[in-house]
C-alpha cells in the first residue's frame, strides 16, 4: 500500500504550475514545477493531462503516492461551475481523498495573510480581486475581461498604451511619448509600422505584453498620457478592493489588502503610490501589503485550514516557501 501525504497543493497560472506535498506536521515533502495551465486553449482534459507529470513527479519525490486533500488554485477557474468542471477532473485522477479548487487569486491571497482574512488584488496578465473571512465568506468578479466589466491587467494595458499612441499619430489624439517608444520596442520607426505589423501578425500576439514595461518607462519620464494610464489602473485596483472589504463588511476593521501579480509586485512608483493615496482615502483601515511569496504557499496553506492543521504545521509550511 501506497504512503499518503496530508495536502496535494497544486498552484496553475497561465505561464506555470508549482506543486507541493506537505505531511501532516507541515513538513513540505517535495516540490515540482510545470508549464502553464490553459484550459479554454487546450479543453480540460488536456490542461489537467498537463498537469499530471507535475503531480507524479512531486509524488515520486516525496516517497508518497496520494494526499488526504488536494488544495488547487488554478488559473481560469473564474465562475463557480468552471470550478466544479476542474474538481470533477481533478477527482477523477484519484491524486487525493478529497479535492478543492479555487481561482489561483485566492492563493496569493491565503500566502499573504496570517489566517484566512483579507482581500487580494492581483494584476499580472488580467486583473482579478478576492476576499475572504474566516466565516467561509468569499467576495470575487467573474474576470472574464470586458465583458464582465474588467479593466487592467498586463494586456489591457498594453492595448490602452497602442490605442494612444496610435490616435497620438495620426492627430486624432494629444501627443504622447509613446508613440515614438512603443515602435522603438520592437525596432520599427512609427506607429504605423507597428500597427501593420500586429495586424498582419509579423509581431505574434504574444509579444504584446512586453509594451506593458514600456509604458511605465514612459509614464516614469512624466509622459501625461501614460501617467493618465497608470493612474487609471490604480484606481481599478482600488475600486476592486473596496468593493470587496465593502461585500464583506470589513471596510471599518483593520484588514489587509494584498497585492499581487506581475505588474503590482514591480515596484512602479507612481503605480504603488497612488494605490496607497487612493486606498487611505476610501479605505483607512485597510493595510496594504505587496505579496512576493511563492502562491503554492497559498495552496498550501488553505489545504491544511481545509484539513485542521493544528497552527504549528501552517507555520512550518510557511516557513519552507518564506525562507
Amino acid at each position: 500500500m501506497g504512503l499518503t501525504a496530508s495536502v496535494l497543493a497544486i498552484d496553475a497560472g497561465n505561464s506555470k504550475t508549482d506543486v507541493a506535498v506537505v505531511a501532516a506536521d507541515g513538513e513540505v515533502l517535495a516540490t515540482a514545477r510545470g508549464g502553464g495551465f490553459r484550459p479554454p486553449a487546450v479543453g480540460v482534459a488536456a490542461a489537467v493531462d498537463a498537469l499530471s507529470d507535475t503531480v507524479t513527479r512531486a509524488y515520486r519525490a516525496a516517497g508518497v503516492t496520494a494526499a488526504a486533500h488536494v488544495s488547487a488554485c488554478l488559473a481560469n477557474a473564474d465562475l463557480p461551475v468552471e470550478e466544479e468542471q476542474l474538481a470533477s477532473a481533478l477527482r477523477a485522477r484519484a491524486w487525493g481523498g478529497s479535492v478543492e479548487v479555487r481561482n489561483d487569486t485566492f492563493a496569493i491571497l491565503r500566502a499573504g495573510v496570517a489566517d484566512p482574512r483579507g482581500v487580494a488584488v492581483v494584476c499580472g496578465a488580467g486583473i482579478n480581486c478576492v476576499g475572504m473571512r474566516p466565516d467561509g465568506r468569499t467576495a470575487r468578479f467573474p474576470a472574464l475581461g470586458r465583458i464582465s466589466g474588467d479593466w487592467g491587467g498586463g494586456w489591457g494595458l498594453a492595448e490602452e498604451a497602442v490605442w494612444h499612441a496610435a490616435r497620438a499619430a495620426d492627430g486624432r489624439g494629444g501627443p504622447t511619448a509613446l508613440a515614438r517608444a512603443l515602435p522603438a520596442h520592437f525596432g520599427l520607426p512609427t506607429m504605423y509600422a507597428l500597427i501593420e505589423a500586429l495586424h498582419l501578425e509579423r509581431i505574434p500576439s504574444s509579444r504584446r505584453h512586453e509594451l506593458t514595461p514600456v509604458l511605465f518607462a514612459t509614464a516614469a519620464e512624466g509622459d501625461a498620457v501614460a501617467r493618465a494610464v497608470v493612474d487609471r489602473l490604480a484606481e481599478e485596483v482600488v475600486t476592486m478592493a473596496t468593493v470587496a472589504l465593502t461585500r464583506l463588511e470589513l471596510l471599518e476593521e483593520e484588514t489587509p489588502v494584498l497585492l499581487g501579480g506581475g505588474v503590482l509586485t514591480a515596484g512602479h512608483g507612481q503605480l504603488d503610490d497612488r494605490v496607497r493615496e487612493l486606498l487611505a482615502a476610501r479605505a483607512p483601515k485597510a493595510v496594504a501589503r505587496v505579496v512576493r511569496a511563492r502562491p503554492v504557499l497559498g495552496a498550501a496553506l488553505l489545504g491544511l485550514d481545509r484539513v485542521g492543521a493544528a497552527a504549528g504545521a501552517q507555520r512550518a509550511t510557511r516557513d519552507f516557501f518564506e525562507a
